[in-house]
């Protein structure tokens, strides 16, 4: 993990989780305007993206590596003693439900950016079929995500980036795909056992890979006391790389220095 201090007095930590095929250098945008609004950030790669072992590129044996990884960042993020934010996007939105799931954690907020609760482009009932199978017999079998930078952005500056990013995944292994559709199923099933802190979901309205309808519905299920949604209609899925995407920092800031307010005036 990586560790960015604020720019003067820090305010709070923001731990940010990235998503499916990508890594942590993607978001030096985002971490620099965190860092200038006074919030410390924590971040690193996942199991088997970025700079994380090669041999395992596209491939882990259970999610919860991941829930692992990221508490791990969490607690990090202690040491500051300062409020905690977790910000996860697209599948590190589905694996800060799945921590919220699973595990007790001491956080001011949580924000998803459109978390991966449903895919708009889904295997055939076939492949689908198979890799129950496969799972069994070769679950490190890879196989093309069928994820282009084109879908993720509308951003061109940022799709050329990406298209000559080494660090960029595009292949996944049969096990990964189980592995993230068993737990698209739990956001919706332990959704009785998430922890009850204040959320903002936001949620791009032109997202060609997670399907915003499913994001919808579990936040309309989702059992928090003080939740908030947002769409952002023109923006594909990755919104904090979009042209809208200092507007859309702006509405995270504030939710994220509402909360900070509220810390204050209870401690007062």
């Amino acid at each position: 993990m990586w560790k960015w201090e604020a720019e003067g007095e820090a305010k709070g930590v923001i731990v940010m989780v990235h998503g499916a095929m990508e890594h942590h250098r993607r978001y030096g945008w985002l971490i620099e305007k965190w860092r200038l609004s006074g919030f410390h950030v924590i971040m690193g790669d996942l199991p088997g993206q970025g700079m994380t072992t090669r041999s395992r590129r596209g491939h882990i044996d259970s999610f919860d590596e991941y829930l692992i990884e990221v508490k791990e960042w969490v607690q990090a993020a202690y040491q500051f003693h300062l409020p905690v934010f977790l910000l996860g996007h697209s599948m590190g939105g589905l694996i800060s439900i799945r921590l919220l799931q699973e595990e007790s954690l001491e956080l001011a907020g949580v924000i998803l950016s459109s978390p991966c609760l449903g895919l708009i482009k889904k295997p055939s009932k076939i492949i689908d079929i198979l890799s129950l199978g496969l799972n069994v017999i070769v679950p490190s079998l890879r196989m093309d995500s069928g994820i282009t930078v084109e879908m993720a952005t509308s951003n061109q500056d940022v799709r050329n980036a990406d298209a000559n990013d080494t660090l960029y995944v595009k292949k996944v292994s049969v096990r990964w795909y189980r592995e993230l559709m068993d737990a698209m199923k739990l956001g919706f099933e332990k959704l009785n056992k998430i922890q009850d802190v204040p959320l903002l979901v936001m949620q791009g309205g032109e997202d060609l890979i997670v399907n915003k309808k499913t994001v919808t519905e579990w936040f309309n299920l989702a059992p928090f006391s003080e939740k908030r949604f947002k769409e952002w209609p023109k923006c594909y899925h990755e919104i904090f790389n979009e042209p809208d995407r200092e507007d859309i920092f702006e509405y995270a800031k504030d939710f994220v220095n509402s909360q900070v307010k509220a810390i204050g005036y209870i401690e007062k």
